[in-house]
């Protein structure tokens, strides 16, 4: 127990809060006991995380959203970091070997530039429907492939045909993939902002449930997966948490601030 956390990085979904969106009252106040720099590390795009940073009562400080290829500081609201990439080649070949798919590029501070409407919920912030011409035809931080009636396992069979040597990838819960710059993860991102801040990652508190948090959970001095996470993400992880129903996320915090 000599670990001292200086930053707290947290997940969103399925560790703040629930597949419903629901934040439990016992994690919210197990976060405002959090006397460190919190930062909201997440797939969501920043419309989607700006009501939970408000909700959790935090105070300025920085977020990483989309995956890592945006960092934004919070109070005032403005965008640090922005990583973009051609989405051209992806999205080229996706329409070609998957043309059913539903695709999404993430416009900052906007929204989403869309093929198709995703299911209700699931994008935050403006969405406009555009040709796959105009939806390839600038730099992009990230590109979400998705297919409502699919599943997780051909999209992994879809990643395995995609030349993704050039860019970084994350296959969802479901059929759900998220295409972000190369090099660029959650973990990269804070790595950056701790440098910022002077920070050494050693000192940093990551918890996390998802594919997406398993560098993150490395590349922390103490990272810990909820105890729904997959395997795979366990086993990336210094620790698991229990379940989220079991209040995994507060459990951890109440290890370190009281």
């Amino acid at each position: 127990m000599t670990f001292t956390p200086r930053m707290v990085a947290l997940d969103i979904d399925g560790t703040l809060v629930d597949h419903q969106g629901k934040l439990p009252d016992v994690v919210r106040e197990a976060v405002a006991k959090v006397d460190v720099p919190v930062v909201l590390a997440t797939g969501r795009g920043l419309f989607g995380t700006v009501p939970i940073h408000k909700t959790l009562g935090l105070q300025g400080g920085h977020a990483v959203v989309s995956n890592g290829a945006v960092t934004a500081t919070m109070s005032p609201l403005k965008v640090q970091t922005e990583i973009t990439f051609d989405p051209r080649p992806i999205i080229d070949h996706v329409m070609d070997v998957y043309p059913q798919a539903l695709i999404a590029v993430e416009e900052v501070g906007v929204g989403y530039r869309l093929n198709q409407l995703f299911p209700v919920g699931e994008l935050q912030g403006e969405l406009h429907i555009e040709t796959i011409e105009k939806l390839a035809s600038r730099p992009a931080p990230r590109v979400i492939i998705r297919d409502p009636n699919g599943y997780a396992g051909s999209f992994r069979d879809l990643a395995c045909s995609l030349d993704l040597h050039s860019v970084s990838y994350v296959i969802g819960w479901s059929a759900w993939l998220d295409i972000t710059p190369e090099g660029v993860t959650k973990a990269s991102a804070l790595d950056d902002l701790c440098r910022l801040k002077g920070i050494n990652p050693k000192d940093v508190l990551a918890i996390g449930d998802g594919y997406n948090d398993m560098e993150m959970l490395q590349w922390a001095g103490r990272g810990v997966a909820i105890g729904d996470a997959p395997d795979s993400v366990k086993a990336a992880a210094d620790n698991v948490a229990p379940c989220f129903e079991d209040g995994g996320t507060a459990v951890e915090l109440g290890r370190w601030f009281t």
